[in-house]
């Protein structure tokens, strides 16, 4: 466990990063009903483009945090329990839109990260 969970922590951080830089205006498997982008999947969940950038930098900042728990331990569980609301809020939207079950898979594997840094 003492290797496993900053693992994860730096897995999840990593793949975070990945989907709100990287991959932000690519289609991916897991993008909500027929959005090929990250903006078209907001639009497709009824929510305000204004919104989606709230929710980049809170999780960019998430995944920053997340990996900082090398050197600043004391954050970890607090990180690790915004980001798993985070992750609830985009299972959530998954549901709203009436998603197949898959499409939140991506979202339910970083929640259940999220609860085991938190609660470990």
């Amino acid at each position: 466990m003492e290797i496993i969970l900053p693992l994860l922590q730096i897995l999840v951080g990593l793949l975070i990063l990945n989907v709100w830089t990287l991959r932000r205006e690519k289609p991916t498997p897991w993008r909500g009903g027929d959005a090929d982008s990250m903006r078209h999947e907001f639009r497709n969940y009824g929510l305000p483009l204004w919104f989606m950038e709230v929710i980049k930098w809170a999780k960019i900042s998430l995944a920053l945090l997340l990996m900082a728990r090398v050197w600043i331990p004391d954050i970890t569980k607090p990180t690790a329990n915004s980001m798993a609301l985070l992750m609830a809020g985009a299972i959530a939207m998954h549901l709203k839109i009436r998603d197949p079950l898959p499409k939140s898979y991506q979202a339910s594997a970083v929640l259940v990260a999220c609860v085991a840094v938190a609660f470990s």
